[in-house]
């Protein structure tokens, strides 16, 4: 028996959507589709798909269109449960959306810069490219956790600690198979690629934690 949510419509509209990207992602590049599916468990896709990376491509694109609805989804309907049901403003539903891909896509741009300022171009495309297939992936993976969410289990908060415990796990695969992949030109380029990180991957979230969690 489904059970009622408020605001339903809204996330299923949202949900199809996303389905709807990722089925048009597989039209465009079918056999990209399918190398991509595995890359969780198989290199292939990145060794292959890394060498004939584009600054804009259709279907990285597409994934992150989606990458973008499904957190959002996800986001709204943990708030509703840990808010006991609160409603969130309309604008507010627009602004999450618009607000987290104009980070990621502000943080990408940043990063390329500094590579290039650094000379490690090579480097860095490779590793951004793999970072940005894996939370493609986690787009994926969150269109059927939203839709259990909203049509069969009833949220709590262990099940919405467990989803993000599962998403940081992949995220975490994702940067050591970087890390595996490009290890000898990491260790040619040590001292800047150390540089990077803490400047663009640590620092971020540390300043996030002193915003929203400071001391007593």
């Amino acid at each position: 028996m489904l059970r009622d949510i408020i605001s339903n419509e809204l996330y299923t509209i949202l949900l199809v959507t996303g389905l709807l990207i990722v089925a048009i992602a597989k039209l465009v590049s079918p056999k990209r589709f399918d190398d991509f599916i595995f890359v969780l468990g198989n290199s292939k896709y990145l060794k292959i798909y890394s060498r004939d990376q584009k600054f804009l491509d259709k279907f990285d694109a597409l994934l992150f269109g989606n990458l973008i609805i499904s957190l959002s989804v996800f986001i709204f309907i943990s708030y509703q449960f840990l808010t006991n049901g609160g409603i969130l403003s309309t604008g507010l539903k627009i602004k999450l959306p618009l607000s987290i891909a104009i980070l990621i896509l502000i943080k990408v741009l940043v990063e390329r810069l500094i590579g290039s300022l650094l000379e490690i171009d090579k480097l860095l495309d490779q590793y951004l490219f793999q970072k940005i297939t894996y939370k493609n992936y986690l787009g994926i993976l969150l269109l059927p956790i939203n839709a259990l969410l909203l049509f069969s289990f009833q949220p709590s908060l262990v099940i919405i600690y467990l989803i993000i415990i599962l998403l940081l796990i992949v995220n975490i695969i994702g940067l050591i198979t970087s890390f595996k992949t490009h290890q000898s030109l990491i260790k040619s380029h040590y001292f800047y690629f150390i540089l990077y990180l803490c400047t663009l991957e640590i620092s971020p979230y540390i300043i996030l934690y002193k915003v929203f969690l400071p001391n007593n």
